[in-house]
């Protein structure tokens, strides 16, 4: 989505004309492959940094459009949010000392947004999923004011016909509705491009799908969202299904998503491109100014837009590009599914393993695919995605580990394919020994993540242990360490910890227990017992608010005892109760309950209930806040 002059492609005349267009470039592509015009003889290594930007409070920032500004360098673009940006770091021939030299200048990029952020009081952080994103900033408000974005979440949701939902089960779950397509903005990513000689392209392709699941295994990083544990690499199915264009009712027919791996092995890269043509309805055009088959007619190379655009927008794990350089096409692999962070050295050692072992294809492999499963190729990517590490492979017919396989098949395949392309000896130390160790240990970030939240929540709350969290990957990664040498976080290492309550969803209780109106008032009191609960909501089959009990209320209506054995919630609730949003500033929620004279109110949005904040709530931030300004 690279490209800024795009118009949706409804216009009858004028999607005809760009389809034209887009079938040209696909038989331009496979005449310059029957000519041999493609650039060979070379691999270049290419990398796109995405991360995110946060306040002093290192909640998501609003002000990425600004930081943009102050740092005035053409490597950085924006990103779908108003907190990420993204870095386009040079391509280089990949020999000798690329990957070291790729690393620094990855961290001078790096250090320029970070002086840019610094001077709005903001930093950046690399993670696969910021822990501090909340409800509020997957709001239209975050969203970074470009028609391109603008145009993507409309056409989206207009193909889609509904609101979008998320249903994501690990350890917690995520099930919800969402109006745009702003979840897909929490993920960031380390993305990877290899260039690829045109005549093994359908080898190489092949071979980075069966990779993917061992890789991502090693290289997992994104197991939180808004609080909750998931995937260990939650980035890979947050991103399926916050863009799915695919709407309920199709019932046993099948619909590809345009975040897809894929369902079969490949013949070539025009195979690759007909198929999504085939089977991915069109969304923008751009001006197209000449011909692709008129331009080789007369000699030239041809830009290919309409089919990188309509590529731009099919969302590969592993996605083929075409690229020209100094006036001479050639083809790469962009590995999409790593996620960015914890460390830079981290990231570039993913790189180098990632393109060791795509330099080290076995030979039995070539043109051997229709004997190869490519359903167990995909089944290790998935579970790489929910397990990361943990996870068991089907490698060469046989079940193991991931950790195994890394350890004892796929490092020394790495370290082969690394000297084969003449890598410096002290690189490949370096970054192979990062793998290594992440294997031997089950030290990835995911883990460390896990077991951090996990740790820093015996003692704070959800949303205080993510930001706490937040704070000390932040500073670890400025220490230099890479992620298999940290020790899991806990609240002395984050300091005097400046948290900040801004909005309701930041404090509210989501796990709710709550009555329908037609239940018994007194199986009621004997859950709000069991539970020790002051303030029950009640609601009906659909979710909707009806009411709230107090326990004051229900013990006082139960007295008489001619209501006990027949009296429902609907007898005692409170009907129309005081509610507020979950983007409603906490400071409000606190005058509220002052002003209505109420211990409680319930949340909702759209209509539903999706959480409570009571009077104990509020009187503990505010302690929490009085505490802070005494210090101060």
């Amino acid at each position: 989505m690279g490209q800024h002059e795009l118009s949706i492609a409804k216009d009858p005349e004028s999607r005809k004309t760009f389809l034209r267009h887009l079938l040209h470039d696909v038989e331009a592509i496979e005449t310059m492959l029957e000519d041999g015009l493609f650039e060979s003889g070379i691999t270049r290594i290419g990398a796109e940094q995405e991360f995110c930007l946060v306040d002093k409070h290192y909640r998501p920032s609003l002000n990425s459009l600004q930081v943009l500004e102050k740092i005035s360098d053409s490597h950085f673009t924006p990103e779908l949010a108003r907190y990420n940006l993204e870095i386009n770091l040079d391509p280089l021939p990949f020999q000798e000392n690329s990957l070291s030299e790729m690393e620094a200048s990855l961290r001078s990029l790096l250090d320029k947004a970070e002086q840019a952020a610094g001077s709005f009081e903001e930093k950046i952080i690399l993670t696969g999923i910021l822990p501090t994103i909340d409800y509020r900033a997957v709001q239209m408000e975050y969203m970074t004011p470009k028609q391109r974005y603008e145009a993507l979440a409309n056409i989206i949701a207009e193909l889609r016909g509904e609101d979008f939902e998320l249903n994501i089960t690990g350890v917690d779950e995520l099930i919800l509705k969402h109006h745009n397509i702003l979840f897909e903005a929490c993920n960031t990513s380390f993305q990877c491009h290899l260039q690829i000689e045109p005549n093994e392209f359908s080898d190489m392709y092949n071979w980075s799908q069966m990779l993917s699941g061992p890789v991502l295994s090693v290289a997992a990083n994104s197991p939180l969202l808004i609080g909750k544990q998931l995937w260990a690499e939650t980035r890979i199915p947050l991103f399926q299904q916050s863009i799915d264009t695919r709407g309920k009712g199709y019932h046993l027919r099948e619909r590809a998503q345009r975040v897809t791996f894929g369902n079969r092995w490949i013949k070539n890269v025009g195979d690759v491109y007909k198929n999504d043509i085939a089977r991915h309805t069109l969304l923008f055009m751009t001006d197209i100014e000449r011909d692709s088959l008129e331009v080789l007619k007369e000699g030239g190379i041809p830009k290919l837009k309409a089919l990188q655009l309509h590529n731009g927008t099919i969302y590969k794990w592993n996605r083929p590009c075409y690229g020209v350089t100094n006036g001479i096409p050639h083809l790469r692999i962009e590995n999409r599914y790593l996620p960015s962070g914890p460390t830079v050295d981290d990231e570039i050692a993913n790189l180098a393993f990632w393109c060791g072992l795509m330099s080290s294809m076995p030979e039995k492999f070539s043109d051997n695919w229709e004997n190869l499963s490519f359903e167990e190729a995909k089944e290790n990517f998935h579970k790489a995605a929910m397990w990361g590490i943990q996870s068991g492979m089907v490698w060469d017919g046989r079940l193991t580990s991931a950790r195994n396989l890394i350890l004892d098949i796929l490092l020394p395949m790495a370290q082969e394919g690394l000297e084969s392309k003449n890598i410096s000896t002290k690189d490949i130390d370096k970054y192979l020994s990062v793998i290594e160790q992440r294997a031997a240990r089950h030290a990835t970030g995911s883990r460390w993540i896990v077991n951090s939240y996990r740790n820093l929540k015996k003692e704070l709350a959800r949303d205080e242990a993510a930001i706490a969290l937040t704070v000390i990957m932040n500073e670890r990664r400025l220490s230099g360490s890479p992620v298999h040498e940290w020790e899991t976080a806990t609240l002395t290492e984050a300091g005097k910890l400046e948290l900040h309550y801004e909005i309701v969803s930041n404090v509210m209780t989501t796990d709710l227990i709550t009555a329908n109106e037609n239940d018994l008032a007194y199986l009621v009191l004997k859950i709000m017992e069991w539970r020790n609960i002051r303030h029950l909501p009640v609601e009906d089959n659909r979710g909707s608010l009806k009411g709230i009990i107090t326990k004051k209320r229900l013990v006082q209506y139960l007295s008489d005892p001619q209501k006990k054995d027949l009296a429902t919630a609907g007898d005692v609730m409170e009907k129309d109760p005081v509610t507020i949003g979950p983007n409603e500033d906490i400071k409000f929620a606190m005058l509220l309950m002052l002003d209505k004279g109420v211990s409680s109110l319930p949340v909702v949005e759209n209509g539903e209930l999706i959480g409570i904040i009571t009077d104990k709530d509020t009187r503990d931030v505010w302690n929490k806040m009085k505490k802070k300004t005494d210090a101060d």
